[in-house]
């Protein structure tokens, strides 16, 4: 393949993560805060509601990264690795959740994590190609 589709793959890629990140959280920005649960809904029952949103945004924000080169492979008839949909899932949500509930870590430092995961994803489906 050549590098210039590769690279393109990979903005599409950071793409796909600032749209699914910052314009489709929606609702699950808030959500997926601990004080926000406490504040709107502090009862028992919704304690850990927060790690539903946890969860959701990052199930999404996995498929949607994992998105480009996943369709490049349906064409091409390569292989995709449902490990790293799982792995990025976790990994987005361990950090979502030190950023937004821990305050362990800053928006630079989150948003780095997350290029790291972009960029690993990126070169294990497609950079080896």
């Amino acid at each position: 393949m050549n590098i210039g589709y590769k690279i393109f793959i990979l903005f599409t890629m950071i793409f796909c993560h600032i749209v699914d990140d910052y314009y489709l959280q929606g609702w699950l920005a808030s959500a997926k805060q601990k004080s926000w649960w406490e504040k709107n809904s502090p009862g028992k029952l919704y304690k850990y509601d927060y790690l539903a949103a946890l969860f959701m945004h990052s199930f999404s924000w996995s498929f949607m990264i994992m998105l480009p080169p996943t369709i490049v492979l349906m064409i091409i008839g390569g292989k995709w690795n449902p490990l790293l949909l799982v792995m990025n899932l976790l990994i987005h949500m361990l950090v979502d959740d030190m950023k937004a509930n821990k305050k362990k870590i800053n928006l630079i430092q989150d948003q780095i994590t997350h290029m790291f995961q972009i960029a690993f994803t990126w070169g294990c489906l497609i950079g080896k190609l």
